[in-house]
């Protein structure tokens, strides 16, 4: 095996990405090294490269990763999700971010929030992690890190996604207390409001209504799972107005907003049925604050909960959505272009243009 790794380092905002290679790890015992099949530039690879959210540097970006085994750290069986054993050769995917799962965070059921976290590709290149990150040859998985072999018959590009965006949605499924035979209300037509559209149908959900300000994405919402679409504009009202015409008056039973816009957020609230729940995904960046009528939850009953990240546990529901869902929703579509390591200043050029959803770097 080649003793070197070829990575794209990020120095700073708005700067070209710098190729060059980097020692391979000593792997310690239960440590695992992958080499990176694929990886997709997220919202938050943007984000960051645009300046407009911080990260140590040099750090190597890319957290929407998969990758083939190359080599496990001795000392003790290493075993994914499943409980199956991971060995040289196995395709994975893996949870974004490794906990310690003792701390007080871990043991509450929070171990996206874990004292001790460990979230690839946010972390400062070191001599412990040099490789932490998608957009390089090779990945280290520290021994803490939750592992998920893929189904062969799931292609890449259908799975990539799978460790944030998926993951995302099925664990704002789980917060949300969804039931088969529910509506379900998206706020947000983009990565995971897609996801969240097909992921709700697949799930048996009565009625699936997608709201997004961009005519194009609602188009492509409705070969995602979604019944009823419809635009967003000013505060809501007529949003609001529709949901109940189309939930026999009630209001949805389920509201997830993706979007992060104040006006959809507090439209989720209003949209929602006496009893119903709202869950905040997209909410990851700072936003004025929002106008929430206290009287009115109250009065309704109404459930606010938000998410960020995600548990390991909602990884598998991730992947074994995906797979079941390939063949009826165009998930492999949804990755717009690629790009071989070499050319990912390219990549992020063709990203940050908004052509696509996710762009891929395949080193």
């Amino acid at each position: 095996m080649k003793s070197v790794s070829r990575a794209a380092v990020f120095h700073a905002p708005d700067q070209p990405l710098e190729l060059r290679d980097v020692p391979l790890p000593q792997l310690a015992a239960g440590e695992v090294l992958v080499r990176v099949r694929l990886a997709t530039l997220c919202g938050s690879d943007l984000s960051t490269y645009r300046g407009k959210r911080s990260t140590p540097v040099p750090t190597i970006l890319g957290h929407e990763i998969l990758g083939d085994v190359v080599e496990v750290g001795g000392g003790a069986v290493k075993r994914d999700l499943r409980g199956d054993v991971v060995q040289v050769g196995d395709r994975l995917t893996w949870s974004i971010a490794a906990h310690c799962g003792r701390c007080f965070a871990c043991t509450h059921a929070m171990p996206q929030k874990c004292e001790r976290l460990f979230k690839y590709g946010h972390e400062r290149m070191d001599a412990a992690h040099p490789l932490s990150g998608g957009l390089a040859e090779h990945c280290h998985l520290t021994a803490d890190t939750p592992l998920l072999k893929l189904p062969a018959g799931l292609p890449d590009a259908a799975a990539c996604f799978a460790n944030c965006a998926t993951a995302t949605v099925a664990g704002a499924l789980r917060v949300g207390g969804f039931q088969p035979g529910e509506s379900v209300l998206i706020l947000g037509a983009g990565m995971l409001g897609l996801n969240a559209a097909a992921m709700a149908r697949a799930a048996g959900a009565g009625e699936v209504i997608v709201a997004d300000v961009a005519a194009d994405r609602l188009a492509t919402a409705r070969r995602f799972g979604a019944g009823q679409v419809l635009p967003f504009a000013g505060d809501g009202a007529e949003l609001v107005a529709a949901v109940c015409d189309g939930t026999s008056k009630r209001g949805a039973d389920l509201a997830i907003d993706v979007s992060g816009a104040p006006a959809a957020m507090e439209a989720s609230l209003a949209a929602v049925r006496t009893g119903g729940r709202v869950v905040f995904v997209g909410a990851v960046a700072p936003t004025r604050p929002l106008a929430v009528n206290a009287e009115s939850v109250v009065r309704r009953l109404l459930t606010i909960r938000g998410l960020h990240n995600y548990v390991p546990e909602d990884l598998v529901t991730a992947v074994d959505f995906l797979d079941s869902a390939v063949a009826t929703y165009p998930l492999v579509e949804l990755v717009g272009a690629e790009f071989a390591l070499e050319r990912v200043n390219d990549a992020f050029q063709e990203a940050l243009s908004g052509r696509s959803l996710r762009v891929a770097v395949r080193p």
